[in-house]
């Protein structure tokens, strides 16, 4: 690896860090373990965690709730020049959030092979039929993302 890479795999590292400490709160609430920040020029414009069951609404995706408040900050709905960093593959709804705002790229942790929306089971983030597409990058965090997940539902069934 580069130098170059090095830092662009350190700078994925900090973000998704700060991407699983909101999935650590959603944990502690919980809520499926997801969680998500939107960054653009190194600066954090959006957060969110799944809070599907605090607002009983299917759609209260880490990744949703993240995309709608940098598009507060920005004051626009594209976010063309932002990254997504969030701690499991989106699914078909977020990934498709993802496209309709344009954003530049999705850095994901751990991958969802029931429901993931980015390549494991559909490729909406990079369908070429479709306006835009997002750069993706998987992987950063991988063991930790999964772990937590693992735990989570771990507790669930016990």
């Amino acid at each position: 690896m580069s130098e170059i890479e090095g830092q662009v795999w350190q700078k994925h590292h900090r973000f998704m860090a700060r991407a699983f400490m909101l999935a650590e709160q959603a944990f502690d609430e919980g809520e499926v373990p997801v969680g998500a920040i939107v960054v653009r020029n190194e600066q954090i414009i959006g957060k969110g965690y799944n809070q599907v069951q605090r607002l009983n609404d299917p759609t209260a995706h880490a990744e949703m709730i993240a995309i709608s408040a940098a598009c507060e900050t920005m004051d626009e709905k594209y976010l063309s020049e932002c990254t997504l960093y969030v701690t499991l593959e989106p699914c078909p709804m977020c990934a498709g959030a993802a496209v309709w705002s344009k954003l530049g790229g999705i850095v994901f942790g751990a991958t969802d092979a029931k429901a993931g929306g980015c390549g494991s089971v559909f490729n909406i983030s990079s369908n070429k039929k479709l306006n835009h597409q997002a750069e993706v990058i998987q992987g950063v965090m991988e063991a930790e993302c999964e772990h937590l997940m693992k735990a989570f539902f771990k507790d669930r069934r016990d």
